[in-house]
């Protein structure tokens, strides 16, 4: 019975990976037969400057992504929690974006960014401040990118927080409320402690999907200005299928893969910490 999820496994999970790390020794330009590359893959790796500019991109999108979307999936799960009409409506329309396919959601939000005649802009000339180059400015575009992926996946967290909330039990609040506790302290010392495993989820996915920006640079900036979007994913896909260099493009893959796994690790470690104080 378990025969066809272990073929699945195998065809879809196991033989891409090991496919990868053989390509990490191999050049193979997907024209001519792949010829040994040796360690020269890695050599490469090691000290090319585009691939940690890309991964220091990254990181910033991630510094600036993270929290926002802890905080925007937390405030949005509090305030749907609330009995408010039509809140099956909301709840649904906060999740819509998630399902909208990446590249929509970039050319819409392209268009909002639109130094000349983005709406946002249009918005900021009329309260009489100076439009800015969303997109265009090295010190703005990835920050606009982070608040746009934000908007895009909050939903997918609210739902999260939306389940812990309603785990929390109402003997607990309102044995908290007859304490006269405020309703700071309710949050405080209630509903953020209970809230710690949705947390921890939260910081976990958004971080490994963070890692994986793609779409949004391709198609909004292309990696630039100066290259300050160019993000680990985006140059690998112009290694494999612009430049060809498949090989090379498998070894960005593993070394993402290992950064991925390491930061988590980090993450979980100081999370599994805090939670002991």
């Amino acid at each position: 019975m378990a025969a066809p999820y272990a073929v699945f496994l195998l065809v879809i999970a196991a033989y891409p990976i090991v496919f990868a790390l053989v390509l990490v020794f191999l050049r193979w330009d997907l024209v001519t037969a792949p010829s040994a590359a040796g360690f020269d893959n890695l050599r490469l790796l090691a000290h090319d400057g585009r691939f940690w500019r890309a991964v220091a991109n990254t990181f910033v999108f991630l510094s600036i992504h993270v929290p926002l979307q802890i905080v925007t999936a937390l405030g949005l799960a509090l305030a749907l929690n609330r009995k408010l009409v039509l809140r099956g409506f909301w709840r649904a329309a906060f999740f819509l974006p998630v399902v909208i396919s990446g590249a929509v959601v970039a050319i819409m939000w392209s268009n909002l960014y639109a130094t000349d005649v983005g709406l946002i802009n249009k918005l900021l000339v009329k309260i009489g401040l100076a439009p800015v180059s969303w997109l265009t400015d090295p010190n703005t575009a990835m920050p606009a990118i982070a608040v746009m992926v934000t908007w895009k996946n909050v939903g997918f967290y609210v739902i999260i927080y939306l389940a812990g909330l309603q785990y929390i039990p109402r003997s607990c609040q309102e044995a908290i409320e007859i304490e006269g506790a405020s309703a700071w302290q309710r949050f405080r010392y209630l509903t953020l402690p209970s809230l710690l495993p949705q947390t921890i989820l939260v910081i976990t996915l958004s971080t490994i999907n963070g890692f994986q920006l793609f779409i949004e640079p391709y198609v909004m900036t292309g990696g630039g200005p100066l290259r300050r979007t160019y993000s680990v994913v985006l140059y690998l896909y112009n290694n494999a299928f612009a430049y060809q260099k498949m090989g090379y493009a498998a070894t960005i893959g593993v070394a993402l893969a290992l950064i991925i796994g390491a930061v988590v690790l980090i993450q979980r470690r100081v999370i599994g910490q805090a939670e002991t104080l």
